[in-house]
């Protein structure tokens, strides 16, 4: 992800302006011409040859005027009507066309092959990884583990005090032998950051400001350290088979597929709603989100994988990521479960005692959207 979106485009272009974030205008226009949907970069957005386009997964978010198409920003805030254009589109003054579609291959056989294919493909982006101005939000769990194991850069974890993140954080650090900075939350932090990150992300709703919450607060604690990127593990989960549904598929309803594997494609499909949310609340903070973990290689092998090494017939989840990463992360924290940063954080539990303190109780409809409102 590079600095082109953000607070360093404050008026709409104009999509004659050939201008891309994430990768050149000739990546971009190459994959367009070859109808490559995983082109070798971490995702990218942006206008080329007089159309906004967005990556296969949406990793990076664009947005045209919703009454002009030809007027588009990185940044919602400098447009009247913000649109998103959606992943895997061109748009264009005569409407939106698709150009990729997520590859869907048969999974592979060879489990040994598939692992090694997974951790070849996580060595390189995290290696790659340039470090400058760099620094890590930090949970403790495998996936920011696999970024701070390799990556020379200072580590972050967010969290109320005696939270699970924190706690976490602190003993995998020290297994890593690695110095931790802890951003230790109090509630006037949630009451000033809520409208902060409504603010930045256009969404008021109780679970994305729940989830951005921790994000912004340790991406502003790294910014106001000096700090103007923050890698992230966004998009393990979702492609490694990181979720409960996931791995109770098919009986879990949460999921219409009946594989566990059908179930994984699922969650992949909600990321670029997710991303969008992410990456506006960390750049709303002062920070480049910096996402190696969704690196197209990344991408490419994840999908290949069979269910079983997505979740284990024991119920172990991303298990191929785990084995992979094992070769640099300790296996108490490479096979280490944890919980969603919300949760881990505390962040969930304490915006619901704050609603509850400000008269918003459980039996009312929405009582933390109400709250959020009431801050806004």
């Amino acid at each position: 992800m590079s600095d082109t979106g953000g607070a360093a485009t404050r008026r709409p272009r104009d999509v004659s302006e050939d201008l891309i974030d994430g990768a050149s205008v000739e990546t971009a226009r190459r994959a367009v011409e070859t109808d490559d949907p995983l082109p070798g970069t971490s995702g990218f957005a942006g206008a080329v040859d007089g159309r906004v386009v967005r990556d296969v997964l949406g990793r990076l978010p664009v947005f045209t005027e919703s009454a002009d198409p030809t007027a588009w920003s990185f940044d919602p805030a400098t447009l009247d009507e913000p649109d998103a254009v959606l992943a895997g589109h061109a748009r264009s003054a005569t409407g939106d066309d698709r150009l990729w579609s997520l590859p869907d291959p048969d999974p592979a056989t060879d489990d040994r092959a598939a692992v090694e294919k997974v951790r070849t493909a996580v060595r390189s982006a995290i290696d790659e990884t340039a470090t400058d101005g760099l620094a890590v939000a930090f949970s403790g769990g495998v996936d920011s583990a696999a970024l701070a194991a390799r990556l020379d850069a200072p580590l972050y974890v967010v969290g109320f005090p005696g939270s699970h993140d924190v706690e976490a954080a602190r003993t995998a650090a020290a297994k890593l032998g690695r110095e931790l900075r802890v951003v230790e939350l109090a509630h006037e932090d949630l009451e000033r950051a809520v409208p902060e990150v409504v603010a930045a992300t256009g969404r008021a709703n109780a679970m994305d400001v729940n989830i951005a919450l921790p994000l912004y607060l340790v991406a502003e604690r790294a910014a106001a350290d000096g700090f103007d990127r923050l890698a992230v593990g966004q998009g393990a989960d979702e492609l490694f088979g990181g979720y409960a549904k996931v791995a109770r598929a098919p009986e879990d309803e949460r999921v219409a597929a009946d594989t566990v594997r059908g179930a994984r494609r699922e969650v992949v499909e909600t990321l670029p709603d997710q991303l969008e949310r992410d990456v506006l609340a960390l750049r709303g903070a002062g920070v480049e989100p910096v996402a190696p973990l969704l690196d197209d290689d990344v991408v490419a092998a994840a999908l290949d994988l069979p269910g079983r090494l997505l979740v284990t017939d024991r119920g172990e989840r991303k298990w191929a990521l785990r084995l992979a990463v094992r070769e640099w992360v300790p296996d108490p924290v490479a096979f280490r479960e944890k919980k969603a940063v919300q949760y881990g954080s505390l962040v969930s539990r304490e915006l619901d005692r704050l609603a509850r303190q400000a008269g918003y109780k459980r039996r009312m409809d929405d009582h933390i959207g109400q709250y959020v409102d009431s801050l806004v």
